[in-house]
C-alpha cells in the first residue's frame, strides 16, 4: 500500500463524511426555492447533528443490543461504501478488496440492521416501515446490480476504479445501453434514498412514510448517526452516478497531485446533481406504496434492456 493510496483513501472518506450533510442541505435549499417556500439554511443538517449529539438518547426498556448497535452499523456501512467509490482518485486500497457487488452488499447490510432494529421494539409503525423498507430493497438491489453490470461490461471488471479508469480516460463514445442504465439508476436512487416519488423525506404522515417509520424510536446520538448515515447514503449514490456516467475529473492512480483539481470538480458535479434532484422532486408527485413495485420493476427492466443492448451492439 503506497503512501499516496493511503492518503487518497483517507481523504475520500473524510471528505464524504464532511460534505454529506452539506449535500443534503443543498438539496433541501433548492427544493424549498423551487416550491416557492422559505428556504432553510444550507448548514441546517450540521446544526441538527450538533443538537442531537448533545441530547440524551432515550431507549425503550425492551430494546435489545441490536437496537443500540444498528445506528453504528448503518453509519459504518455507509462510510465504507463511500470509501469504495472513486470520487477523487482511482488509487484506493479498499477498492481491491471490494467491488460493485460488495458495495450493494453494504447497502443491504445497513438496510437489514435498521429494519430489524425497527421491529425490535415491537411498535406498529416500526414494523410497518421495516416491511416497506425490505420491499423496496428487494426490488431496488437487483436493478442496481444490473446497472453496475452494464457498466462492468465496458471495462470487463466489476471494480468501480477500473470502470472509472476505462470510461474517464479513453476516447469519447456513446453507449446506448449505458443511457438506459442511467435512467434505471436514477429511479433506483430515488427509491433507495427515500425521495419523491417513492417516499417523502419531509413527511411524518404515518400511512405514507417508509423510512421515517424506521427511526421513530431513536433519539440523541443514535438518531444523529442515522441522520448522518442517510446523508452519506445520498452522497454515495450521487458519487456512484458520477463514477458510472460522468467519470471525468477523477485523478488517476499515478497522478496524486491531480486530486487538488478533482475536489472542486467533485463539488461542482455534486452541486449540479443536487439541483437536478430538487427539480425532479418538485415536478414529481408521490405515488402510492402499491405502485412502487411497478416503478422499480420498470427500473429493473430498463437496466436489463441496457445490458442486452450492449451485448448486441458490442462485438
Amino acid at each position: 500500500m503506497s503512501f499516496s493510496g493511503l492518503l487518497s483513501q483517507l481523504l475520500e472518506i473524510i471528505i464524504a463524511i464532511a460534505l454529506a450533510p452539506l449535500l443534503t442541505g443543498w438539496v433541501n435549499l433548492w427544493r424549498a426555492w423551487l416550491q416557492n417556500k422559505s428556504a432553510p439554511s444550507i448548514w441546517l443538517p450540521y446544526r441538527l447533528l450538533h443538537k442531537l449529539f448533545n441530547k440524551e438518547s432515550v431507549i425503550a426498556d425492551n430494546a435489545s443490543t441490536l437496537f443500540r448497535a444498528a445506528p453504528y452499523v448503518m453509519f459504518g456501512c455507509m462510510t465504507l461504501a463511500t470509501g469504495i467509490i472513486p470520487t477523487l482518485s482511482t488509487d484506493l486500497p479498499l477498492a481491491t478488496a471490494a467491488d460493485a457487488i460488495a458495495l450493494v452488499g453494504l447497502f443491504a447490510l445497513a438496510r437489514v440492521f435498521i429494519s430489524l432494529a425497527a421491529m425490535d421494539i415491537g411498535t406498529a409503525f416500526g414494523t410497518m416501515g421495516a416491511r416497506r423498507e425490505m420491499l423496496v430493497g428487494f426490488l431496488a438491489e437487483p436493478a442496481l446490480l444490473m446497472v453496475l453490470f452494464s457498466a462492468s461490461l465496458i471495462s470487463n471488471s466489476t471494480s468501480l476504479t477500473t470502470i472509472v479508469d476505462t470510461l474517464g480516460h479513453r476516447e469519447f463514445a456513446i453507449y446506448p445501453g449505458l443511457a438506459l442504465a442511467g435512467v434505471a439508476f436514477t429511479m433506483v436512487s430515488l427509491a433507495e434514498n427515500a425521495r419523491v416519488p417513492v417516499d417523502n423525506p419531509a413527511t411524518h404522515l404515518e400511512l405514507t412514510m417508509i423510512h421515517e417509520a424506521l427511526i421513530l424510536e431513536y433519539s440523541g446520538r443514535h438518531l444523529a448517526l442515522i441522520e448522518w448515515a442517510i446523508s452519506l447514503k445520498l452522497f454515495a449514490y450521487s458519487c456512484i452516478g458520477l463514477a458510472l456516467f460522468f467519470p471525468w475529473g477523477v485523478a488517476q492512480a499515478q497522478a496524486p497531485l491531480d486530486m487538488l483539481l478533482a475536489l472542486p470538480v467533485l463539488v461542482f458535479k455534486l452541486a449540479i446533481g443536487g439541483f437536478l434532484l430538487a427539480v425532479l422532486e418538485t415536478v414529481s408527485v408521490k405515488m402510492r406504496i402499491f405502485r412502487v413495485p411497478e416503478f422499480l420493476g420498470t427500473a429493473f427492466l430498463l437496466a436489463v434492456i441496457g445490458l442486452l443492448v450492449h451485448l448486441l451492439l458490442v462485438p
